[in-house]
């Protein structure tokens, strides 16, 4: 809320001091005041001006407008107490008087308070007079009650304040004690606010524009005005829509931001994702093209016939070289007929990586330890002894052996 608040806050703002005269004539003194760098400036100083009419050619129309009010009409009342003033004690400030006929000021300052109060019809006169040129009145006071907020800004630092006609009486806490109107009352030397010299007509307008733009934070000194409180509630609470508002609209803009890029990040991680996806089902393709390829092409190599680059001529050496006496060969197949393969096919298949020797021997005892010599090759994967019978005709056994590589 703090870093907020001076956006809340009015910007801008015109004192206008209205100062009736005895004769009915009207002292017109104006200031504008903004606030820039977290500090009010002095934008215009005018005292003097000759009329109402005259305040739409030296301001601005569209910046808002606190009133104050002194001079004939402008009752004041000083009571001890900081009491309410209401209904019921009114008529100890105005003996037979009637408060909805007043707009009533309270100003309280240590154990004295400060009543000033004005007709209605009298102050509405004015207002309305501003209002036809143009001007949108937020706040109205009366009497030199405001400059308690400017005070601490001049270069005043004893208990007595004097500037145009009025005098301050204050005690060593700075309460206000007594004030009257002399017009003979002067400055005796050049005021300033802050370090910027100011005109001492102008203290009171620019009292009455100071606590205009800090109305949010003051305990405002102002003339009781229901008409005038609204509107300046109003424009007050506008203000804060409309800062509250960009608020809103720059946190869904922050929020659509920040959703846009978490979107687009996810976005382009997904085409990566799919793209990786993409690539991996492609590869996973090709591999399982490439397994096919390999398998018929292995499928015809072996309908070819081809083992693997083995050259048959050097087991079959390898074999021989193994043989024993008194064992001698009669024939040998390389990937003998399968007969049993033939028969369930109904066509003609082969053994596989098999060699098939048919030989005669007196005896099976060589025959075995051909065998066992067969085994201790390292390509030879099974040897078996298919048969063997004897022929007595030809007084010798006939075998088969099956070797598998």
């Amino acid at each position: 809320m703090g870093l907020l608040e001076p956006y809340y806050s009015i910007s801008q703002a015109i004192g206008i001091t209205m100062t009736i005269q005895k004769d009915g004539n009207v002292q017109l003194d104006g200031c504008q005041v903004m606030v820039k760098d977290k500090q009010l400036h002095l934008e215009k100083k005018i005292p003097n001006i000759d009329s109402v009419e005259g305040l739409g050619k030296q301001f601005s129309k569209s910046i808002p407008v606190a009133l104050n009010l002194s001079g004939r009409g402008v009752l004041y009342k000083q009571i001890p107490g900081a009491g309410e003033i209401n209904a019921s004690n009114f008529s100890t400030i105005l003996p037979n008087a009637s408060p909805d006929d007043f707009y009533i000021q309270h100003f309280v300052s240590g154990n004295q308070s400060f009543i000033a109060v004005i007709r209605k019809t009298d102050a509405d006169k004015w207002i309305d007079a501003l209002v036809k040129q143009g001007f949108q009145i937020y706040m109205l006071s009366l009497g030199p009650f405001p400059a308690q907020h400017v005070l601490p800004q001049l270069n005043i630092y004893s208990e007595e304040i004097i500037f145009n006609g009025v005098r301050i009486e204050r005690d060593e806490d700075f309460h206000w004690k007594t004030f009257r109107y002399e017009e003979s009352a002067q400055a005796p030397f050049p005021l300033k606010i802050d370090n910027e010299a100011i005109d001492q007509e102008l203290v009171m307008p620019y009292a009455a524009a100071f606590q205009l733009v800090l109305s949010a934070r003051l305990d405002v000194i102002q003339a009781e005005v229901p008409g005038l409180q609204a509107i300046l509630e109003q424009l007050l609470n506008d203000k804060k829509l409309k800062v509250n508002g960009f608020l809103i609209l720059l946190a869904c803009f922050l929020l659509l931001l920040i959703n846009t890029v978490i979107f687009s990040s996810m976005n382009n991680d997904n085409q990566r994702l799919s793209q990786q996806v993409t690539s991996s089902v492609q590869n996973t393709s090709d591999v399982q093209t490439i397994k096919d390829d390999i398998a018929q092409k292995e499928a015809l190599l072996k309908n070819l016939g081809w083992e693997g680059g083995i050259r048959k001529s050097i087991l079959i050496d390898q074999i021989a070289s193994l043989l024993p006496p008194g064992i001698s060969w009669k024939e040998i197949t390389i990937n003998p007929i399968d007969r049993l393969g033939s028969r369930a096919q109904r066509s003609l298949q082969f053994a596989r990586q098999k060699i098939e020797v048919r030989g005669i021997s007196p005896q099976i005892i060589p025959i075995n330890e051909w065998i066992a010599r067969i085994k201790t090759r390292h390509w030879v994967k099974g040897i078996q002894l298919e048969s063997y019978t004897y022929n007595s005709e030809l007084n010798t056994g006939q075998f088969i052996l099956t070797i598998t590589y």
